[in-house]
């Protein structure tokens, strides 16, 4: 059985390698980049991955392979208008995937959020 996460850090601190810890960095470094545009943002371990919640609800997820991090934004129907932006992402209909050390894209996770957010009628 897996272990059950309560925290980001403690999240984060479980994808550390003999190589160091580029995942739970970038991981926390994507859900800082989000936090800088919505203080109000929050997160819950739900899965057992990092969930980005505003007002309780469910806005942006994190999950971390070996080789990649999915992104997911919660609104079922916005990455295909993303898609112009996530040219050279794997992208399926309700993910993307980025390299494990991205550099967040500021723009787009505000813009992803938003979109949720407008979902949502919390805009």
């Amino acid at each position: 059985m897996a272990r059950k996460f309560e925290t980001l850090d403690e999240y984060c601190a479980s994808l550390a390698t003999a190589q160091g810890n580029v995942r739970g960095e970038t991981v926390k470094h994507i859900v800082e980049t989000i936090q800088k545009d919505y203080p109000r943002a929050t997160v819950k371990i739900a899965w057992n991955v990092p969930q980005v919640q505003i007002d309780g609800e469910y806005v942006f997820g994190i999950n971390a392979a070996k080789g990649w991090l999915t992104l997911a934004s919660w609104n079922p129907d916005s990455l295909p208008s993303f898609a112009s932006r996530l040219e050279g992402y794997e992208m399926n209909e309700r993910t993307f995937r980025v390299p494990v050390d991205w550099e967040p894209d500021r723009a787009l996770l505000r813009e992803l959020v938003a979109d949720r957010l407008a979902q949502l009628g919390l805009s």
